[in-house]
């Protein structure tokens, strides 16, 4: 073993193969994260309209006001940002519209200092992984949408990549 390795340290060509690597997978890691960070509210969206009076009693059992209008916002929300940032575009506004609904609803629905026991738990579970979901919303807010989407094909979208020009 080389005593680069051996200290914590990677040959250069090792760094290099690396980076080459990371650079070539990574608008495929884009798709893919925004993929999986856009079904749940995708998802939440589509069954809050399929079932809009268990959506509804449920805000109301939490004590939210003003549900009817309260729930259609939500499944507006839901399906507009999530769209935005499944297919990319205008995506750093659907994550950062997904990321400033997400906060309150957390704080509404995910209240675990107000239960005990395995309830506690579990909505301390949820709440984490809301807030685990804002945090990579806030990373797509910050870096865009990457190379496959339609951000980067230059509809004028906030972080569309300029196109170069030239060839067919």
């Amino acid at each position: 073993m080389s005593a680069t390795i051996a200290s914590g340290g990677t040959p250069a060509g090792a760094a290099a193969g690396s980076r080459i690597l990371t650079e070539a997978a990574t608008p495929y890691l884009v798709l893919a994260g925004r993929v999986f960070l856009s079904a749940i509210f995708l998802l939440s969206g589509i069954n809050k309209l399929t079932d809009w009076s268990g959506t509804a009693d449920h805000m109301a059992h939490e004590g939210m006001v003003a549900v009817p209008l309260m729930l259609a916002g939500a499944v507006a929300v839901e399906l507009a940002a999530g769209g935005a940032v499944l297919f990319g575009c205008y995506a750093r506004v659907g994550a950062l519209a997904l990321a400033a609904f997400l906060v309150p609803t957390t704080l509404i629905f995910h209240d675990f200092w107000a239960y005990s026991g395995d309830a506690r738990m579990n909505q301390m579970q949820h709440f984490m992984k809301n807030l685990t979901i804002v945090g990579g919303l806030l990373v797509l807010a910050a870096y865009g949408a990457g190379r496959y989407s339609f951000d980067a094909r230059g509809r004028g979208a906030p972080d569309a990549e300029p196109r170069q020009s030239g060839g067919v």
